[in-house]
């Protein structure tokens, strides 16, 4: 995902000031925590971690549930401070990150013992010699989280209580520029009421950020841009530590000629210009069939016009600002560099001076090819390209043709020929008839691969990520001696030679190496 720094007070550079992006006033101050003190906040969680980890999954969840009321009490203050804060719509601030987070707190607060609950391993012939093994999961131990300014509260308030669930100790750095929200998830946990230092809250920016991928954690989730992930995943590397990187996305949409042009239409505008397009999910480009494209963009500039776009706290409005003034740069660079080049900009494509903040007309733009830098790099803004295609097999070249792989969507009313082009699709998600939004759903893994980075999130897989698996093997005919133990000679040799061909294979030949195996108990006791 996109990410830039916010407005830094030079007079006071030990604080990061925050800044409502669609009016350009000052919300307030936080301060940055210092090196020593992000050093200190990793031994803290670390020491802390081990009795947290040896709770009941009972009393982790009676955390989480607290937590969950607290969220329930307070949505309103909540979503307010998303709203000023990041610039997306009230209405936003509520769909998008509270309600899924009050799902994502009960959900794995019920059903995070269940699902890392252990289980019993086949051992194969091992089992007929006393051999067993089970395999358990335990947490990681102390989980640091560098959140993104896009979806300053879901993202990392959801990633700190699937990691606190699984027993983990976790320091979380907001992003920079949105300090306040940060503060707001701090509120969140301390409302939890856990045990001292098992989270901690240590807003900063860059530098912070740095020093905690230096630290002695054990594992890292970031989502954020693609230059600064490459940057994290080289500091985790210098002490080994395991990263979770949740990159971004140039998310394609392909609509066939059999789509419903009025939903996908609508599926369109919504999964462009919902957060003003700062979803690393978004429609970042369309491929409609040749057949039904003119109607199809008709439609889509239609109800692209009919959007109302203002200051997220007017409960009516659709679109806010960008979130900060750098990324309000490169959808204007795209755009000029588009349209220079003879894009069609059939409407939108320039700032809306009717409002001081960073705001940009939600605009659509034909006439384009992959050539194009509105084609190929992340936009993380309000721009809707679209293409034309001819067949399902240029179609699916196309939505392939990224350095990106994170989620792409279809649209047919032939749900078969929709799978089957969704299987040849290379992104972590792909959605049939709808787009974006599975990010809200917490039983659903999300990410990608390629630039989008790796690892995942959200659901059993996601929860795995947290956790490392404890294997434990029991030889039940202890004292007596293995098979291949010392001294060796050719009566090993000859043994393992025939129980290659034997005892390795389905159970006809298993009971075929009994003999064998009976033999084998000839072999010298220890």
């Amino acid at each position: 995902m996109a990410q830039a720094s916010p407005t830094m007070d030079l007079a006071t550079s030990r604080t990061l000031v925050s800044t409502n992006p669609a009016t350009l006033e000052r919300l307030g101050e936080v301060p940055i925590t210092a090196s020593a003190d992000v050093h200190a906040a990793v031994a803290r969680a670390r020491a802390a971690q081990p009795t947290w980890a040896a709770l009941s999954f009972a009393a982790r969840r009676d955390c989480l549930l607290r937590a969950r009321e607290y969220l329930l009490q307070h949505l309103d203050a909540f979503a307010l401070t998303i709203t000023q804060e990041n610039g997306k719509p009230l209405v936003e601030a509520l769909t998008a990150e509270l309600y899924p987070l009050a799902d994502l707190l009960y959900y794995f607060a019920h059903h995070t013992a269940t699902l890392l609950r252990g289980e019993s391993l086949p051992t194969g012939l091992m089992r007929l010699l006393g051999r067993t093994s089970r395999l358990t999961y335990r947490p990681v131990g102390v989980v640091g989280i560098i959140a993104p300014w896009n979806y300053p509260f879901s993202i990392p308030a959801g990633s700190v209580a699937m990691a606190l669930m699984a027993g983990n100790s976790v320091v979380l750095k907001p992003s920079s520029a949105t300090p306040l929200v940060g503060m707001r998830v701090a509120e969140l946990f301390e409302a939890a009421q856990l045990p001292s230092d098992v989270f901690i809250h240590i807003p900063g920016d860059a530098t912070t950020g740095q020093t905690l991928c230096e630290t002695r954690l054990h594992k890292l989730i970031f989502t954020g841009s693609v230059g600064v992930g490459k940057k994290v995943m080289a500091a985790c590397a210098q002490n080994l530590i395991p990263c979770v990187l949740e990159l971004g996305g140039k998310d394609p949409m392909i609509v066939r000629a059999d789509a419903d042009l009025d939903f996908a239409s609508s599926g369109a505008v919504w999964g462009a210009f919902t957060n003003a397009g700062q979803c690393c999910a978004s429609v970042e480009r369309v491929y409609v069939h040749q057949a039904v494209a003119e109607r199809f963009i008709e439609l889509v500039v239609r109800k692209t016009q009919q959007l109302r776009q203002g200051i997220g706290t007017n409960a009516a409005v659709e679109i806010g600002p960008l979130t900060t003034a750098a990324q309000l740069a490169i959808v204007e660079r795209q755009v000029e560099e588009a349209r220079a080049r003879g894009a069609q900009i059939l409407t939108g494509g320039e700032r809306n001076a009717a409002f001081p903040g960073y705001f940009y007309r939600p605009t659509v733009l034909t006439n384009v090819d992959h050539s194009f830098a509105v084609m190929r790099e992340e936009t993380f803004g309000p721009l809707l390209p679209i293409m034309t295609f001819s067949d399902d097999r240029e179609a699916v070249q196309l939505a392939n043709d990224t350095t990106f792989g994170l989620t792409a969507s279809v649209w047919s009313r032939d749900r078969t020929a929709a799978e089957r082009m969704a299987k040849r699709i290379h992104a972590g998600t792909v959605t049939i008839n709808d787009c974006l939004y599975t990010h809200a759903i917490c039983q659903t893994p999300w990410g990608g691969s390629g630039e989008s980075g790796f690892g995942r999130t959200h659901g059993k897989v996601g929860l795995m990520e947290l956790v490392e698996p404890h294997h434990i093997h029991v030889n039940t005919s202890a004292p007596r001696k293995d098979l291949w133990w010392y001294p060796y000679g050719q009566r090993v040799y000859d043994l393992f030679r025939v129980m290659a061909r034997t005892a390795t294979g389905g159970w006809w030949q298993r009971l075929r190496s009994l003999p064998t195996l009976l033999q084998s108990l000839k072999l010298p006791k220890s």
